[in-house]
């Protein structure tokens, strides 16, 4: 039972319709679609801050990805060759 409903259901869902791509492109308009705002202005002091700080973080994640990068390899690299199955 469970099948044939399945089937019609999916058969219901086939028949709606569809809006071609050629039809997406020609009605997007380029602008109306994503917009924004920002409401609070910030100081260039505090813009400064803000990209300071970004950079320390990400200094901060690159060198801890590096770290761990370099453990993973050299644990990769000590089972390859020293590990014997």
């Amino acid at each position: 039972m469970s099948f044939t409903s399945h089937m019609i259901a999916s058969l219901k869902h086939n028949k709606r319709e569809r809006v071609s791509a050629f039809e997406k492109l020609k009605n997007f308009k380029e602008g109306n679609n994503i917009q924004v705002k920002f409401n609070k202005k910030a100081s260039s002091y505090q813009l400064k801050k803000i990209r300071e700080k970004l950079t320390t973080e990400n200094r901060i994640r690159n060198r801890r990805n590096l770290l761990i990068l370099v453990i993973v390899m050299s644990v990769i690299i000590y089972v390859v060759g020293f590990v014997k199955l």
